[in-house]
């Protein structure tokens, strides 16, 4: 319990108005600098988008010897103190903390929640040094939670922490709460899952059951019967009535949920909602080693005040989130159809984005900050998803891999682990480990696959494995090249796709779909699932649409019939040399 060195910053954090979503934060710096320099991060790792948290600190002061100190504000979200150097340094402020997600901070009367990079100011200069976190309860029956190790003993979590640097103090949220708890051990290390508004039917039992076998199984496949790099893991679930996500850390993760998706008491079944919170905990502990230790060499160090630019997020996220459903399967939590049911899903949401064309998955790893994060009507036709289509370039590599007989994907993360020796790594790397594992360059697999636009080899790879692919029908959304919601008997229109029938009769995003006629026949009401019906034998029709309040008659060309993948397992033995490989 005892640090290895002495701290010279200290951070106290407690509810100032829990009605109001104010904590208050005190800073003290032992040894500043004369003057210090002082901001806020405008980003978190792992979620690229610039959000500027620090729009909600306010009533920021400085105070020095018992007397205040200027401060100076230099920048959106930096500020410089005037203070000497000859004595410590205190820093007061409030952050407004209402966002229930798992990138920033929360505060109410139920719960509390809150990442370093929302209420953690960086001192300039000192950033290496050890920063101690002092965590005061805001009620008497809440506990905390996290992953940094306690300083001093602590009383249901509330206390005082230590962190070897403003890097680890950051990368370690804190769940406040009278919330669900329970310990697993995993590859002889100690576990901890939390969960925040669990309802009274949440199986708890069950839940960290499978999390266990997953964790196991993950921790076999990086270091077979040796222990992990991470001495204890905590994982954090908010439960809400509606939302998915999570964020990983060093030694945790943040994740949220829809209640819904919760397994329930005295029900053995597995809904598709638990399979993907299963296939979310997989992915975020995936990435403890891949990206949390191997990381992009852009990653070495942050840079918190701006965007930090790699185009390799396909093989982060992309690779984990081939990894993540696999475990699944290798797991036993599903079973051969389940998993082929959700590899198809993701060939479809690939093969049904116009922007696979225009962007490859590096560059849309490079453009994450402008482009994957920051969505609109037009998503799907300017780029790629560098996890969708980021797994299925791991796929293509795995199962060329081990067509080939030399090697397999497995073996390559590993090889990667040990080249990197757990840190940062480039693509040179990944192409040098697959060289020296495959026995070949596989510099043309990685420009068509990596760089290249045009579509992979699924179809061959996969019976290559025993696995078939069959065209299913469309729906009449994806014939017409259109992405649209149904509610109250309105269909709205979301996206219209590239070079679709949609977009040639004249859609446009965010238009209401009011009726169809055909042929002189009259109109009806617009459903999407009886348009076809409507047609009959018919390939036009006209559709009534509203748009800025006015109605407007398309002409729509009904395009052939178009189609879906559905993978088939042809061959179960040969499927299961990949399935069932050794984790």
């Amino acid at each position: 319990m005892s640090p290895a060195r002495p701290a010279s910053i200290a951070f106290r954090v407690e509810a100032a108005d829990l009605h109001a979503h104010l904590f208050r934060v005190t800073l003290v710096i032992e040894q500043p600098a004369a003057p210090q320099r002082l901001s806020l991060p405008a980003w978190i790792p792992g979620s690229y988008m610039v959000r500027e948290f620090a729009k909600n600190l306010q009533r920021l002061s400085a105070r020095q010897d018992g007397r205040p100190v200027a401060l100076h504000q230099l920048d959106k979200a930096t500020w410089m103190a005037e203070c000497m150097a000859s004595s410590p340094l205190t820093l007061s402020y409030e952050v407004y903390a209402f966002d229930n997600s798992v990138r920033t901070a929360w505060l109410d009367a139920q719960r509390g929640f809150f990442n370093g990079t929302s209420l953690c100011l960086r001192v300039h200069g000192q950033e290496s040094q050890p920063h101690l976190l002092e965590l005061v309860a805001p009620l008497a029956h809440w506990e905390a939670a996290t992953g940094l190790a306690p300083h001093k003993p602590l009383k249901r979590g509330f206390g005082t922490y230590y962190a070897d640097n403003y890097d680890e103090l950051v990368d370690c949220p804190v769940e406040m709460g009278a919330f669900w708890s329970a310990e697993f051990k995993a590859g002889g290390v100690p576990h901890r899952f939390v969960v925040a508004g669990a309802p009274e039917s949440f199986d708890g039992e069950r839940l960290v059951a499978d999390t266990q076998r997953i964790c196991e199984a993950e921790i076999r496949f990086w270091h077979d019967r040796k222990k992990p790099p991470h001495a204890s893991y905590l994982f954090m679930l908010n439960v809400v009535d509606d939302n998915y996500g999570g964020l990983e850390h060093r030694n945790s993760t943040a994740l949220i949920a829809s209640r819904r998706d919760l397994p329930r008491l005295g029900d053995a079944r597995q809904h598709d909602g638990y399979t993907t919170l299963l296939g979310l905990i997989s992915h975020e502990y995936f990435h403890t080693w891949n990206v949390k230790y191997l990381r992009p060499a852009e990653f070495s160090r942050y840079d918190y005040a701006h965007e930090n630019y790699t185009q390799l997020l396909w093989f982060f996220e992309g690779f984990t989130s081939y990894y993540d459903d696999l475990f699944l399967r290798r797991c036993g939590l599903v079973d051969d159809a389940v998993y082929l049911k959700l590899l198809g899903k993701a060939i479809n949401q690939v093969l049904q984005s116009p922007g696979r064309e225009l962007q490859s998955v590096a560059q849309a790893s490079f453009d994450a900050w402008v482009k994957y994060y920051r969505q609109d009507e037009n998503t799907p036709n300017a780029t790629i998803s560098y996890y969708t289509k980021g797994s299925l370039v791991a796929l293509c590599f795995d199962l060329t891999l081990r067509a080939e007989g030399r090697t397999t994907l497995d073996e390559v993360m590993r090889g990667l682990w040990a080249r990197c020796k757990g840190g940062p790594m480039t693509e040179a790397d990944f192409a040098a480990v697959l060289k020296e594992l495959g026995g070949r360059s596989f510099s043309r697999e990685i420009a068509a696959w990596v760089h290249g636009t045009r579509d992979l080899p699924l179809e061959e790879l996969l019976a290559s494995r025993g696995v078939s692919v069959a065209q299913d029908p469309a729906a009449i959304s994806q014939r017409l090249g259109l992405r649209a919601s149904e509610t109250g008997g309105s269909v709205q229109v979301k996206t219209v796709l590239r070079g679709g029938a949609a977009e040639q009769a004249g859609f446009a995003a965010g238009d209401e779909w009011l009726g169809v006629e055909v042929a002189g026949s009259g109109w009806r009401l617009v459903k999407l699932d009886d348009v076809l019906l409507y047609c009959g034998n018919h390939r036009r029709f006209t559709a009534l649409v509203a748009r800025d309040r006015r109605l407007l008659r398309l002409d729509v060309q009904l395009p052939a019939a178009a189609s879906t993948w559905r993978l088939v397992l042809r061959d179960a033995a040969l499927a299961q040399t990949w399935l069932d490989a050794r984790t």
